[in-house]
């Protein structure tokens, strides 16, 4: 359990350094709001059919992996083998915490997005933000989301137990919370089945591979699938 918790703090300062330095996975796509996970800008204008929008920070971006195993590129590929006609695109920058995922709100909403899968929270948890400011944020980008009509999956993670059982007990109920208040799905942690397990993680022991990738785009599909509609 320990080596679970040590990798979850590791994904998440990895992610902040990404955003600084390095080129994540469409980064400059979700920073336009205009590239998808299945095929070039160009063709997210030609689109019609509803957008889900992946929303979130390196593990929405799919770092370290080709852009067709990141994991809102194998919702697509879920998406059309069960007969939906949604247009997945991935809207995650690495190193976001809720307050940038607030910042950039109005660029995802700018897509008309039928669903949103909002994946934040890990990183302003790690810099032991206050919960309530974290909720806060969370709040706006759901209440932001409903007010343009559209869905929300809200994406959970965890906090390492060196973080205080009375900070970690009131960050994991902030997603239960939330949840409840706007009668939402959750996921309470994106890596279950993943985090600890070397087989599934890059050789930067960091971030999922393209196997463990798939576990997370599984964990992700059970709770997205109940909300599409043919």
């Amino acid at each position: 359990m320990v080596r679970v918790w040590i990798l979850v703090i590791a994904v998440a300062l990895c992610g902040c350094q990404e955003r600084h330095a390095g080129q994540p996975v469409n980064v400059q796509a979700a920073q336009s709001g205009s590239a998808s996970s299945s095929g070039p800008a160009s063709d997210l204008k030609k689109d019609a059919r509803p957008v889900v929008a992946c929303f979130g920070d390196s593990l929405t971006a799919g770092f370290g992996v080709d852009v067709n195993e990141s994991y809102p590129a194998l919702l697509q590929r879920d998406v059309d083998s069960h007969g939906y006609r949604y247009h997945v695109i991935n809207m995650g920058v690495s190193g976001e915490t809720t307050q940038d995922g607030l910042a950039r709100i109005g660029m995802v909403l700018a897509q008309k997005p039928a669903i949103v899968i909002a994946e934040f929270g890990a990183n302003d948890g790690l810099r032991g933000q206050p919960v309530p400011h974290i909720q806060a944020n969370l709040a706006e980008i759901i209440e932001a989301i409903h007010h343009a009509g559209a869905q929300v999956l809200l994406v959970g993670i965890t906090l390492p137990p060196n973080y205080g059982m009375d900070y970690i007990h009131r960050f994991d109920a902030m997603y239960r919370d939330l949840a409840a208040k706007y009668k939402i799905p959750f996921i309470p942690f994106m890596l279950v089945n993943v985090a600890g397990h070397a087989n599934l993680m890059q050789r930067d022991g960091l971030h999922p591979n393209a196997q463990g990738t798939r576990i997370v785009a599984g964990t992700i599909w059970h709770a997205l699938e109940p909300m599409l509609k043919r």
